[in-house]
């Protein structure tokens, strides 16, 4: 048994500045009790001094995709649909070395949890094609990290025209023919992947490890593969990543090629429901407020990368008085140049003030909190098991030194977490009962050398991006002309500032 003694705990979802002095005990990778010093004659095995420490419930990065854990600083800010032309380009072929998903992988573990953040939800994506030795490769660096990680393979299943409006009738016939001859994996292909990936993988290390479904979004693939993996994630109670009306020119697809909202969509073929993760929904209208307040889903806020690529700014507030839990995400770091996950809280508490002039629905620093902790383990369905400090939680736990910069003179906790914070006080981190950063440094992961092979694999990642950009030159004329199509095409409201 371990015990934290003398911290000051902080409480998320209990008002402004909820917090009180308390002993932690932790029995293998389980809180016992949070209260009152423990009684005598108890044999711990370890002790920990929190005093003028700050604890913390191990944050929760609801949405990242570790893909591109390599690329930060490579692609300029530019619309989602012209940034993954470059990003993930329709056309490149060849992929990165097994190694290299590995280091990827484990370089952002190492950056979350020097950070305080103890969990991830990762929506990894693969180019050209998932392959189990590049899963293998990043379910294996979560394991040696000690993060704790709920993984998806986020692969599309339609041909790349076909996801956007107007793009089949803008490219020119050799392109389509290209586009048509791109390796694409049939729904059963798929299917087959993800049986092995759930067999393999799936509550691994204690339960730490765990697979999640993802479609990448409804555009993006066959109503087949879509319907399948809900019902997956309905078999095994797993979280189903879809991302949902991210950008403007999303709204205008379901407008043109369905009808109906893509939201609506999502709802009427079956797969719309409290295991949803809803990433982005930032062009939703009240009829969509709706219909995710009424199937019990979670949606992902990722405030940073939203603004890298100007998809505008989720209605916040409407979601939160529907009832909608929310939870906060880094994206990626090539759409965020970056994975503080601090940040994301502080730009989460400001950018919506500039929305609405009543100042009194502005999102208050509990309520930021509550998304970064207990929102990221509802989209995990992992509610009460992690993101909170109380008794039969995992022991995921985070302890702030409050004599740093950010938290001299300490006057409001929460306020400073939200607005003040960086990861600098950061000290001590656990996960699963296991102590993973202590005085700031790692002892999970050799920094040092980690940080040193990741450089050089960066020569292989450049190359890549290199060689993609080429055909992403040849294709952006016919993006940036769907993309300003778009644009004239009246969706009735706006969500950019």
């Amino acid at each position: 048994m371990i015990i934290v003694r003398n911290a000051e705990v902080v409480i998320p979802g209990e008002g402004p500045s909820a917090s009180r002095k308390a002993d932690i005990i932790i029995d293998g990778d389980k809180i016992v009790s949070v209260g009152e010093p423990a009684p005598a004659g108890i044999d711990f095995e370890r002790e920990i001094d929190a005093s003028g420490m700050l604890a913390i419930p191990g944050l929760i990065n609801g949405h990242f995709h570790s893909s591109a854990n390599l690329l930060k600083g490579t692609v300029a800010n530019m619309p989602l649909e012209l940034f993954m032309l470059y990003e993930v380009p329709p056309l490149m072929e060849g992929r990165n070395s097994t190694r290299s998903a590995y280091v990827r992988t484990m370089l952002g573990a190492a950056e979350m949890l020097k950070q305080g953040v103890t969990a991830v939800h990762d929506d990894a994506f693969y180019v050209p094609t998932p392959t189990g030795d590049e899963i293998n490769a990043v379910m294996e660096a979560y394991r040696d990290s000690g993060m704790r990680a709920t993984v998806s393979i986020d692969h599309p299943n339609v041909v790349e025209y076909a996801k956007y409006p107007y793009l089949e009738d803008i490219l020119p016939p050799e392109l389509r023919h290209a586009m048509d001859k791109a390796p694409l994996m049939s729904e059963a292909e798929l299917l087959a992947i993800y049986g092995w990936f759930l067999k393999t993988w799936h509550r691994a290390e204690g339960g730490r490890l765990r697979v999640a479904m993802s479609c990448s979004a409804p555009q993006r693939v066959t109503v087949n593969y879509l319907q399948a993996l809900s019902e997956l994630s309905r078999q095994h109670n797993i979280p189903h990543n879809i991302h949902l009306l991210e950008t403007r020119q999303q709204r205008v697809f379901g407008i043109e090629k369905l009808g109906k909202s893509l939201i609506e969509y999502v709802r009427d073929v079956g797969v719309l429901d409290r295991r949803t993760l809803a990433i982005h929904a930032i062009w939703i209208d009240d009829r969509d407020v709706e219909f995710l307040a009424e199937s019990g889903c979670t949606v992902a806020h990722n405030p940073v990368c939203n603004l890298k690529i100007g998809s505008g700014i989720m209605p916040f507030r409407k979601l939160r008085n529907a009832g909608v839990p929310i939870a906060l995400g880094t994206d990626e770091a090539i759409a965020d140049d970056g994975i503080n996950f601090w940040t994301v809280l502080k730009v989460a508490g400001l950018i919506h003030n500039v929305t609405d002039p009543e100042y009194r629905q502005w999102p208050r620093e509990d309520e930021i909190l509550e998304a970064a902790t207990m929102g990221g383990a509802r989209g995990m369905v992992q509610e009460g098991e992690i993101g909170v400090l109380a008794a039969g939680a995992q022991a995921d736990l985070v302890l702030l030194d409050k004599k740093t910069l950010a938290l001299t003179p300490l006057n409001n906790i929460k306020r400073q977490l939200v607005y003040c914070e960086s990861g600098s006080s950061v000290r001590t981190v656990m996960v699963a009962g296991k102590v993973v950063v202590e005085n700031g440094r790692l002892l999970s992961i050799d920094e040092k050398a980690l940080k040193a092979e990741a450089q050089e694999l960066a020569a292989e990642a450049a190359r890549y991006h290199e060689a993609s950009s080429v055909g992403a030159d040849r294709l952006e004329p016919y993006y940036r002309d769907m993309y300003l199509r778009s644009l004239r095409r009246d969706v009735g409201f706006s969500r950019w500032a």
